[in-house]
């Protein structure tokens, strides 16, 4: 008898949100299928014990016809000369003096650019700074040989149709 007195039945809800199954669908991932040859292209280098680096560096780009750049590099090295700037010549720093370091040294960083032709000799550049067991650094532009002391693992990313232009800014400022 209370029930029919007064009480009011509940009505139904409707629910909140988006209708289940409605949600957004997940997209295909994008592939390319195609290689664009003027794209930068991650290329790892191992260079075993007693191997030239800047020589396999340099073979395997010209090799390739491709220009590549030295992002990272592990590992140690001996025997290399390096060339650096500040401390030899006229005493402003406007001089080379070079520095033979023989013993192994561990790479703590390493940069290098090689391009193939018809760009200069003189954009092609190894800078490297090494460290030795008591903690010392030491670093500069390596002039000559830099051997690898175990294997040495070199992250690289290679290019192409490299567009080398020399800039003239004092010619554009007048």
């Amino acid at each position: 008898d209370s029930e029919a007195a007064g009480e009011i039945e509940p009505t139904a809800r409707r629910p909140r949100g988006r209708p289940a199954g409605s949600r957004n669908k997940p997209k295909p991932p994008v592939v390319c299928t195609r290689e664009f040859p003027d794209v930068l292209r991650p290329i790892i280098l191992e260079i075993g014990d007693g191997n030239d680096v800047v020589e396999a560096i340099s073979r395997f780009a010209w090799r390739r016809q491709r220009g590549f750049c030295v992002l990272a590099a592990a590992g140690a090295v001996s025997d290399v000369t390096l060339r650096q700037f500040a401390g030899a010549g006229d005493g402003h720093g406007h001089g080379r003096g070079f520095l033979t370091l023989r013993g192994r040294f561990v790479i703590l960083s390493l940069s290098a650019v090689f391009l193939p032709p018809p760009a200069p000799p003189i954009a092609t550049n190894l800078s490297v700074i090494l460290g030795d067991s008591q903690g010392q650094t030491v670093g500069g532009n390596v002039a000559g040989a830099l051997i690898a002391s175990g294997t040495v693992i070199l992250t690289t990313a290679s290019f192409a149709n490299v567009a080398y232009e020399k800039l003239q800014v004092k010619e554009e400022e007048e």
